[in-house]
């Protein structure tokens, strides 16, 4: 046995840039991460759900009352799942109704974002962007901005509100209160209102006052001397003027806003013909459309802010801003997404580039404060209101950084109040100041192999149990992220997922007061094969089920079937029957085989296996060391020991918190650009006190894996029984 005793100290990470014989720290591995220095496994991971309708592109998480509620965003709408704060058990998926302002496109990218109503209703609220940019992150297309109550409440278009009431005349449109939601711009919609017509100029007048006497249910108005009346307005008397409390005016007369009659509600005797009185109108709002309207009363007209942004949303609390073309940052009035007419209410153009990411920051003193990056820009947003002139001023907007990228809409990530995001050729981060992330590791590994052409798939997400912030990305050719580059923030050192399985995910979502990170996979799975038949105004009829079960949401696959998904059951409810789909066709479709696909929401870092159903996969994972030879100064030295000899390795002495038993490797080669010459494996487990052998190698690594049921590992300080070899200095091993 040799007389040297040697500790395997190596850096922590996964060097992929540089040569292997170059490398100071480890140099491949797969499912694995660092803590105190050391390679251990990363957890496992169990399918919780089974039956998401389509691939996420967005998701979000949030817990109430002991309840815990996931949301998916998918290309055909939002689908939630909840489960309980500590188990990844529950039900789902439950579709989110959605106003007919959405529409299905297969390159919706979602945002979202959870507000409290601060109406006092103590309700959360949901605001969802579905952005058409998966395909090009600089696309203009605008699409609304959706909201509703959270959880599972309906969504419809933010910025949209009704007011019941109003007289219409000509290009008039009065209404029977004061309402200071209303701007120039907004669209009006509602009976006698052509579509497309516009408001082009608003005034609210505080009150109506005129002269004029009430016999029985009629008013009558001799003289008016400010505003006018209209159907639902209230009616009050001047000093020493008593009329009954609650009245109203419920129709119009020969009055149609001046002198005239009118009918009100409460019958009474108010001043007569020769007493005349001074009466009150409440206030009314008067607005002028673009376009004629027909006249009538008591009327209820839509008004439409035309909230629709290409970028997306969030919440600067209490104010929703949205954000898109041509650096635009809008945000609505504190605590009401339905105005956006208010004087703290704002839309300024901050870039040259659409604006693709919004997200809250620490603001201090001048609270709420927001982050906005830009193809090429990142803009710092604050509330801070100053007096200019006659004119309140509420929010600045400071430019962080001028030259900077972002690689996609979902590659940004707050950690402890620092903002990490994806450049399109290194990693930045934002505490401040904008600044580069050293990477010295994985740089080029990363942005030599990841898909551009299908770069706005890459996200983002956290594990901070082990202090770690992972960027998915489709690597190679692949169409889907299948791989995820890892920044260690509490160890500073980067690693990546080695391509396992458990990096093809789409999205996901941290933990929070749910303990796990809940990921979606972007496999999809049969969820159903059948026989059916589709009718021209596609309606699905299912005649016989092989497998499986249907569900709304789901896709359909057969021939002629074309982009089609579920969108309600008709007479079916999973098995045979009818079905109505998203599309219609030309000519019916005859009976055939069919299927339909789902996908799998998975609950990470829990055990140490794949779990799905009754089915238990082991999860592979593997470190390997960098060149322990003496010709790179040995084990843990970098300083060249002048020794031209092969390293002899007799005893390995593991060191290892394990359960299941693992394989260790000897690999290595002749020169640095030689071909391997791995050894057989050498198998160990947690009762191995020494694992010997006669392997030398010029240049020799050593691989560790695990691949076992319940197989995990956490690596300690493992010591080499190693000497010099054979003297010669060339040839292979």
């Amino acid at each position: 046995m040799t007389a040297k005793v040697i500790s395997l100290a190596i850096q922590p990470g996964i060097q992929r840039d540089g040569t292997q014989f170059d490398s100071i720290r480890y140099v491949d591995g797969s499912w694995v991460r660092f803590q105190r220095g050391r390679p251990r496994k990363i957890g496992g991971y169990n399918a919780i759900f089974l039956n998401s309708p389509g691939i996420a592109r967005g998701m979000i998480m949030q817990s109430s009352t002991g309840t815990n509620y996931v949301y998916a965003g998918v290309s055909n709408g939002i689908f939630g799942w909840q489960t309980s704060t500590t188990q990844g058990q529950g039900s789902g998926p439950t579709q989110i109704s959605l106003s007919s302002d959405f529409s299905y496109n297969a390159n919706n990218l979602w945002q979202f974002d959870v507000s409290y109503n601060s109406y006092g209703s103590g309700a959360l609220t949901l605001y969802a962007h579905p952005g058409q940019n998966l395909t090009n992150i600089d696309s203009t297309v605008n699409t609304p901005v959706l909201y509703g109550n959270f959880p599972y409440g309906s969504m419809s278009k933010v910025g949209v509100f009704s007011v019941s009431g109003a007289y219409l005349n000509s290009t008039t449109i009065i209404l029977p209160s004061a309402n200071y939601l209303i701007g120039v711009g907004q669209t009006l919609s509602g009976t006698g209102i052509t579509a497309g017509t516009t408001v082009t100029a608003v005034i609210v007048i505080a009150n109506a006052t005129f002269i004029g006497y009430i016999s029985g249910t009629t008013l009558t108005v001799t003289s008016v001397t400010a505003g006018s009346l209209i159907v639902g307005q209230s009616i009050t008397g001047a000093t020493s003027v008593n009329i009954t409390s609650g009245t109203v005016i419920t129709a119009l007369g020969t009055g149609t806003g001046g002198v005239g009659t009118y009918t009100v509600n409460n019958s009474q005797t108010v001043g007569g013909v020769a007493n005349l009185v001074a009466m009150i109108g409440g206030p009314t709002t008067t607005i002028t459309a673009s376009a004629a309207v027909t006249t009538g009363s008591n009327i209820t007209v839509t008004f439409d802010n035309n909230i629709s942004v290409s970028g997306g949303c969030c919440m600067l609390y209490p104010y929703l801003f949205v954000y898109g073309n041509n650096g635009l940052i809008q945000n609505c009035s504190a605590g009401n997404s339905n105005n956006w007419v208010a004087a703290d209410a704002n839309a300024n153009n901050v870039s040259a580039t659409k604006i693709v990411r919004g997200m809250a920051l620490r603001g201090g003193t001048t609270s709420p404060a927001g982050l906005f990056w830009s193809l090429d820009q990142l803009t710092r947003v604050t509330y801070a209101p100053q007096t200019v002139g006659t004119s309140t001023l509420y929010w600045r907007y400071d430019i962080i950084s001028g030259q900077t990228s972002i690689m996609s809409a979902q590659s940004v990530i707050e950690y402890d109040g620092i903002y990490y995001w994806c450049g399109i050729d290194r990693f930045l981060a934002y505490n401040g100041v904008v600044q580069e992330i050293k990477n010295e590791t994985n740089l080029n590994y990363f942005f030599d192999n990841i898909n551009y052409n299908y770069r706005q798939k890459v996200f983002a997400t956290k594990v901070p149990r082990w202090g770690e912030i992972w960027w998915f990305y489709p690597r190679g050719a692949s169409t889907e992220c299948n791989d995820a580059i890892i920044y260690n923030v509490r160890e500073q050192t980067w690693y990546d997922a080695g391509q396992a399985l458990g990096s093809s995910r789409s999205s996901g979502v941290f933990s929070e007061v749910f303990t796990k990170p809940i990921w979606a996979d972007n496999t999809p799975l049969t969820a159903c094969t059948f026989n059916g038949s589709i009718s021209t105004s596609g309606l699905l009829t299912v005649s016989s089920v092989i497998s499986g079960t249907l569900g709304v949401g789901q896709f359909i696959s057969g021939t002629g079937v074309g982009s089609a998904y579920i969108t309600s059951f008709v007479s079916g409810a999973g098995g045979t029957g009818t079905y109505q789909l998203s599309a219609t066709y030309a000519s019916a479709i005859t009976s055939e085989l069919m299927t339909s696909t789902v996908y799998t929401l998975w609950e990470h870092e829990t055990g140490t296996d794949q779990t799905y159903l009754t089915n238990v996969n082991a999860v592979y994972s593997a470190i390997e060391t960098n060149s322990l030879g003496w010709v790179g100064g040995g084990p843990g030295n970098r300083q060249l020991s002048g020794d031209n000899k092969w390293i002899r390795l007799e005893r390995v002495e593991p060191d290892f918190n394990m359960s299941g038993s693992m394989n260790l490797i000897v690999t290595g080669k002749g020169y640095a650009d030689d071909v391997d010459a791995p050894s057989s494996a050498y198998n160990f487990s947690s009762t191995t006190l020494k694992i010997d052998m006669r392997e030398q190698r010029r240049e020799m690594r050593l691989r560790f894996e695990s691949n076992t049921f319940n197989g995990n590992y956490e690596m300690g300080n493992i010591l080499l029984s190693a000497d010099f070899g054979d003297e010669r200095g060339t040839g292979n091993p």
